[in-house]
């Protein structure tokens, strides 16, 4: 069934499509449409699941952690300050290996502040243990939520799906809604092998010394490696059911590109049509969407950008006194495998509008440049 619908709601579907058993809810601007639409399709028995109303963003995931660890799958949604507030709890999930799903919808954090997106609030939490999934669609917002259990509850990692605010999440698009039927033979139930359970007790989370401690961190810095494995892997097997390939990076038109803008979330969308509108000028230009944050698919970024002459990272976020976040992953991917020339720039931050004009101004500010002569460019900042 194809339905239009917002990138918000999309996630709501997924969750309901996934058979999510417990979802803690706390609105946020501008992720309320997610939680919304889920306690209606409960409310409606549409779903058989325990829909919690919270106190804060904290207490939702603290709820997610306890639904997890019981073994129940478990969802929730949020935003900026929001995700914030959970910082502590995200270390919690992903120690406890617990394979919750999370949507986050991108939005600057204040102050001053803002409702409009950029991509700080979610690259800020990129050292907690989650898996970070950017999606550039509302169909791939859907499949994603899918995908994402299937790989969690694998590997036993968090996810994070992740989109843009308002450019995506409030845009309406047609998407194709699956079977339920065939969801289900996707991703069955999920029995947890360690979930709590008073006739077979164990202790979970007790205090480590260090004689262990590092023990834990190396598995889940295996199981994330393990992740970027499963996330091709599922990739195959989604498209073999449903028919769509959602790999870790997204190439266009890079094979014979001298110049590759690498770009993030609904920025690639614009950035594909300024492709189109270069090569038609006979320029050879292409573009490189990161799907996949963590596992950072470091052999995919290389293998893609071997024969760029040139490489542009546009972020949508900033790492103050350094570089835009997304520029830092990139060039350590390609430190010591490739002598190409990295630019970084940023442009679009607190929601501001990324047009075609900004990838024509940017590809003119690189021109016939053999390397960068500043370490970070800004771009359409009014003076």
């Amino acid at each position: 069934m194809k339905k239009v619908m917002m990138g918000n709601h999309a996630i709501s579907y997924g969750a309901t499509l996934s058979r999510v058993q417990v979802i803690a809810a706390y609105p946020i601007t501008p992720q309320t449409q997610v939680v919304e639409l889920l306690s209606e399709i409960v409310a409606d028995q549409k779903l058989k699941a325990e829909f919690i109303k919270v106190e804060s963003e904290h207490s939702a995931m603290a709820a997610c952690i306890g639904a997890s660890s019981a073994g129940a799958r478990a969802f929730t949604a949020t935003s900026a300050q929001g995700l914030a507030l959970m910082h502590e709890l995200l270390h919690w999930a992903a120690g406890a290996r617990l394979p919750i799903v999370m949507a986050n919808i991108n939005r600057a954090m204040a102050p001053p502040w803002t409702i409009w997106s950029d991509q700080n609030d979610s690259l800020s939490q990129r050292d907690t243990g989650w898996m970070q999934f950017y999606c550039q669609s509302n169909q791939e917002v859907l499949d994603s939520v899918i995908i994402a259990y299937k790989v969690a509850e694998k590997v036993l990692m968090p996810v994070m799906i992740i989109l843009d605010a308002f450019s995506l999440s409030h845009t309406y698009e047609s998407v194709d809604i699956p079977d339920q039927a065939l969801v289900d033979k996707y991703l069955p139930p999920f029995d947890y092998k360690y979930k709590l359970d008073v006739q077979n007790p164990h202790t979970y989370g007790g205090l480590t010394t260090p004689e262990w401690y590092m023990e834990f961190r190396i598995k889940m810095h295996e199981a994330m490696d393990q992740a970027l494995v499963e996330i091709k892997k599922e990739a195959v097997a989604f498209k073999k059911v449903f028919g769509r390939y959602y790999d870790t990076v997204d190439p266009y038109m890079v094979d014979d590109a001298e110049t590759v803008l690498v770009t993030s979330g609904t920025a690639a969308s614009t950035a594909r049509y300024a492709v189109d509108q270069l090569r038609a000028k006979g320029n050879k230009v292409g573009n490189l969407r990161m799907r996949v944050l963590r596992p950072f698919p470091f052999a995919d970024v290389r293998e893609q950008l071997k024969n760029a002459k040139k490489v542009i990272i546009v972020d949508r976020d900033i790492s103050y006194g350094y570089h835009g976040i997304w520029a830092q992953e990139v060039k350590s991917a390609l430190y010591g495998h490739s002598q190409v020339p990295v630019w970084n720039f940023i442009a679009g931050l607190g929601g501001r509008d990324i047009f075609p004009e900004t990838f024509y101004d940017i590809i003119a500010q690189v021109g016939k440049k053999k390397k960068p002569d500043q370490e970070l460019y800004w771009v359409e900042v009014k003076k």
